[in-house]
């Protein structure tokens, strides 16, 4: 990585609310902090996906959820954050979302963008199967490895 490179990183995580960026290339690791400490970090896997709070447009009650999550635990599986970025379900402001609640989805069917160092990265889906839950609003910022959809899997 050039100088230039890496000076135009710096700039960028002193003028956004980034309080650190990591960058691994091959073997070499180039890691920014700014602020005397680092935030902590605390792992998104570490949230269990059922405190996330239900969509009003989600079709399940509370106890169907709570009933649902024994049988269905196997087959629901998370799709993650690739990056640190701000989240958003559709391709333009004011466009449909890429996919909604309930609808199939197919591995590589783009599900959202992730917004990183002004570059728009569409996510893809890992999985066939049916979007069961959203578990993040549209423009929240979020982390590497954060689960952003639950998708039921046969």
């Amino acid at each position: 990585m050039r100088k230039e490179e890496i000076e135009e990183l710096v700039r960028l995580v002193e003028s956004s609310q980034i309080n650190e960026l990591e960058i691994v290339e091959g073997r070499k690791k180039i890691r920014i902090s700014k602020g005397a400490a680092a935030a902590a970090f605390i792992p998104a896997a570490s949230v269990a996906p059922s405190a996330a709070p239900l969509r009003h447009d989600e079709a399940e009650s509370d106890e169907e959820v709570h009933r649902g999550e024994e049988k269905l635990a196997s087959n629901l599986k998370q799709i993650k954050s690739p990056m640190v970025g701000t989240f958003y379900r559709s391709p333009a402001p004011g466009s449909e979302p890429f996919t909604e609640v309930g609808q199939p989805v197919a591995v590589g069917q783009t599900v959202c963008i992730v917004e990183a160092m002004k570059l728009m990265n569409e996510i893809g889906s890992d999985y066939n199967g049916v979007i069961r839950r959203v578990l993040t609003e549209n423009g929240q910022p979020v982390e590497y490895g954060q689960p952003l959809f639950l998708v039921e899997t046969k």
